[in-house]
């Protein structure tokens, strides 16, 4: 069997600041499509490079956000993804609800962990979740099958959420990224049931380690060389992990200077790991399958207690670290010479 390897794509637009400055706004399409001088750097770059390397991948897709954004920008974007024959699945930022009230600003600067699902009561969760079914069904998409939360916030409460709306999979795990405290969902690999639910958790990796404490990082396109990804796929395929899930988002892949996005540059480094990347599936796509999140649990959805850890050497990390530091650095000074265009 073909080890699984799902690329998903947290596709949402951003709050740019506006709950810390009345000066600023959210901003819309420019967050997934990441314009570089009329050519998308982000959401176009990915769709072009899937296409030539025969990948599918999985969108999971912002909703909350039409409390604000009244036009309703994302439906086009999440019609393209679809009509391209990518997964598109849902994604929940809880903070975009504080736009339902005239008073957002007041709220939003006396509220604590808006963005949070952990700890938040199961009917708001509930509540949450169902919007964005309810608009997959508005935009004219199939019910997702697939969820993922915002800044991989989870704890069990979220699980009994999607049990009860009827998302039979999730995404929620980055143990790299988010740790709720609770041991039961410290997953870094592999198929795991919580509440009903199927979990395959971003994987997580070891990228050195000081005695017995290991440094962790959950599997980036912006976080990871490709060097590592690709040691990281080879291990997983020997350790019997049936899937692999990769997270990025359409604006790691270009250099901006503001909150506006209005000052931006392709950035090489992100672009060309995920060429690489696309292209090695491609070419080995005897021994690993490039596919959706959901197509990949609808053919094989077995859950197991097993919860590898892999790992990389510093002799790969090293390098990753300092190519990121200096390619950084050099993004910073290229747009510092950059004139802002209009928003």
């Amino acid at each position: 069997m073909r080890t699984r390897v799902c690329i998903t794509i947290d596709t949402e637009f951003t709050i740019g600041g506006a709950f810390a400055d009345a000066a600023r706004h959210p901003v819309a399409e420019q967050n997934v499509y990441c314009n570089v001088q009329d050519r998308s750097e982000g959401l176009g770059f990915m769709l072009d490079t899937f296409q030539r390397h025969d990948v599918q991948a999985t969108f999971f897709v912002e909703t909350v956000q039409r409390n604000y954004f009244k036009h309703d920008p994302m439906r086009p974007i999440a019609q393209r993804i679809a009509d391209a024959g990518h997964e598109v699945e849902l994604h929940t930022h809880p903070c975009w609800n504080v736009f339902r009230h005239d008073d957002w600003r007041e709220r939003a600067r006396t509220a604590k962990r808006m963005d949070d699902f952990k700890d938040r009561p199961l009917e708001e969760s509930v509540e949450l979740i169902g919007q964005g079914i309810a608009t997959f069904a508005e935009w004219g998409l199939h019910k997702p099958k697939a969820f993922r939360s915002g800044n991989l916030q989870h704890d069990a409460t979220l699980y009994k959420a999607l049990a009860q709306v009827g998302i039979p999979y999730s995404s929620n795990i980055g143990a790299a990224i988010f740790d709720s405290g609770d041991p039961d969902y410290r997953l870094y690999s592999g198929h795991h049931e919580r509440h009903g639910v199927v979990e395959c958790p971003v994987l997580s990796f070891s990228d050195w380690s000081l005695g017995s404490r290991k440094h962790m990082k959950s599997l980036t396109i912006a976080g990871t060389s490709f060097g590592e990804t690709r040691t990281l796929l080879e291990k997983a395929r020997a350790a019997g992990i049936p899937t692999v899930v990769i997270l990025t988002h359409p604006f790691e892949y270009i250099h901006w200077g503001d909150y506006a996005l209005t000052r931006t540059r392709a950035h090489h480094v992100t672009q060309q790991r995920l060429r690489r990347l696309c292209a090695w599936l491609q070419q080995n796509d005897d021994r690993f399958e490039a596919c959706g999140l959901v197509h990949a649990l609808d053919a094989d959805a077995t859950t197991s207690d097993r919860n590898i850890l892999l790992d990389v050497s510093l002799l790969q990390s090293v390098p990753r670290m300092a190519e990121q530091v200096i390619y950084d650095k050099y993004g910073r000074w290229a747009l510092s010479r950059q004139p802002a265009r209009a928003s």
